[in-house]
């Protein structure tokens, strides 16, 4: 074994010794003796605090149902030291377990590295039964590219299970082992989690496995712009959560599941207070559609909305009345929303009667329903409310609602219009580079140059191209110098910019004495 500073875990050995109860006796004034330290009473002693809430219960009950889960990944050439997140790290069999998850990946052994075969990859992760029979529930993440999963169950019990299927985009897994009469934990209902309930995790931190965590439930319908899961509508939680625990069970206080944890916030790795987890109701949809046909179908829109929220100054623009809503920058061709005369510059504001307040919320309630679906679209356009009815189709990872719609090519620098009273040189297409950038004949106008402070400070720049003012198409030069004759500073004008990086979102510019 290599050089490896070892640290040593001392334990204290207690041997069991039987005393006699003692009991109080009188003193010789007649006052009973307290008795002496070390010594127990006949009767226990009372609790000096009441009212903190007691989950032994609750843990009796719900602990069998939990399960450890150890997965296996094959072994592969490859240069030590250069492996990904995901792969055997470097001396893995020389690294006790303990220390291998507490540092996780990137952790190294000293000592040179070198070229050779990698040593099967090993993670681990929790899981819970949802029935009798043995289905398993747990994250993608946590059995993803594994050769071997193995579960065990807190009687220590060891099973080889089978993957049944796996959604990458909600990170569920169901898995299933051969049993019978199992125990199994209950479902709660996921729309009567609130803020500021208590929860409980229970899972295998660092291989400690049984482990037993509460809090309380700190925010519902989180979005998780970190990573491409934007149809889960997160509950966020201030439970402790480690590696080791991803794929255990969130609990209410009847012990009843409320979600899947997931993931933790933290700059460190580990845990910081905040953790995220898979809501049940979205983690069963996903369930069942694997046990019927082994993949998962999301319903699909067709739109392209800004992922931030809109701005108070692209209110005033659009003549909303807030912020509240997901505004479309792009409609995809051929797409439900375009049947149903959806447009860009329409602001969503409710699907199926359900509030928009911020363009996070579209994705799960249109992502999470079947294709084929038929759905009630509220927008806001041209100053009132308007209703769509749309047919969801099926999704298309090409045309993810609020994702990016790259376009090569930009037009190139050049002369053109005297700045306007937006501060910015433009000048027409030709045909090659609208094709290059997959718009229409007489679509879209390039920027040259940008001259003005607050078309600067809004993020244009030469190279990008104009599509729309407000929700009037612009296809020349001289069309767009007809729609902004009318501006005049201090007025707020809404733009719908093709970025030259791709991908189309609306840009508010207020023209100020420059």
């Amino acid at each position: 074994m290599s050089a490896f500073v070892l640290i040593l875990l001392a334990s204290a050995a207690t041997t069991a010794v039987v005393l006699p109860i003692a009991t109080a006796q009188p003193s010789p004034d007649g006052v009973a003796a307290a008795p002496l330290a070390g010594q127990a009473t006949a009767v226990p002693a009372q609790p000096l605090v009441s009212g903190l809430p007691d989950f032994t219960r609750l843990v009796e009950q719900v602990g069998p149902a939990v399960v450890k889960i150890d997965t296996t990944m094959g072994g592969r050439s490859a240069a030590r030291g250069a492996q990904s997140p995901d792969d055997a790290f470097p001396g893995d069999e020389q690294i006790p377990e303990i220390f291998r998850r507490f540092f996780g990946p990137g952790f190294q052994m000293p000592g040179p590295g070198g070229q050779g075969p990698a040593p099967r990859g090993r993670a681990m992760g929790t899981g819970f039964l949802i029935s009798e029979d043995g289905y398993v529930l747990t994250n993608h993440h946590v059995i993803d590219r594994a050769d071997e999963v193995k579960v065990t169950l807190s009687n220590l019990r060891e099973y080889t299970a089978k993957v049944v299927g796996s959604d990458e985009r909600s990170d569920v897994a169901l898995l299933k082992i051969d049993g019978k009469g199992l125990p199994v934990l209950r479902t709660a209902n996921g729309s009567a989690v609130k803020p500021g309930q208590w929860a409980v995790a229970i899972g295998s931190p660092f291989g400690l496995e049984q482990s037993v965590t509460a809090g309380i439930v700190s925010a519902v319908g989180r979005s998780n712009p970190y990573a491409n899961q934007q149809y889960v509508p997160f509950i966020q939680t201030d439970v402790a959560i480690n590696q080791g625990n991803s794929g255990g069970p969130l609990l209410n206080t009847a012990g009843e599941v409320i979600g899947i944890n997931s993931q933790i916030f933290s700059n460190s790795g580990g845990y910081m207070g905040v953790s995220f987890a898979i809501p049940i109701d979205v983690a069963m949809n996903v369930v069942e559609q694997l046990k019927q046909t082994g993949r998962v179908q999301r319903g699909q829109l067709g739109v392209q909305f800004q992922a931030t929220g809109i701005t108070s100054e692209q209110a005033r623009g659009f003549g909303l009345p807030d912020t509240l809503g997901a505004l479309v920058s792009e409609v995809v061709p051929g797409s439900p929303a375009e049947k149903a005369g959806i447009e860009p510059g329409d602001v969503i504001r409710s699907a199926d009667g359900v509030a928009i307040r911020q363009p996070s919320d579209l994705p799960p309630i249109v992502g999470n329903k079947v294709p084929g679906t038929k759905m009630r679209i509220g927008v806001f356009r041209e100053g009132r409310e308007r209703t769509f009815d749309v047919t969801l189709s099926e999704l298309d990872d090409s045309a993810v609602a609020g994702g990016p719609a790259p376009r090569p090519g930009a037009p190139s620098n050049g002369g053109g219009t005297g700045a306007n009273v937006l501060g910015l040189a433009t000048q027409d297409l030709t045909d090659a580079q609208r094709r290059q950038l997959g718009l229409d004949a007489r679509e879209g106008v390039g920027i040259a140059r940008v001259e003005g402070l607050a078309a600067r400070e809004a993020g244009l720049a030469p190279g990008d191209v104009i599509l729309r003012v407000g929700r009037t198409p612009v296809g020349s030069a001289a069309a767009l110098e007809r729609e902004l004759r009318s501006v005049e500073l201090g007025e707020t004008v809404m733009l719908l910019v093709r970025s030259r990086a791709g991908g189309s979102r609306f840009v508010a510019i207020t023209p100020g004495e420059e």
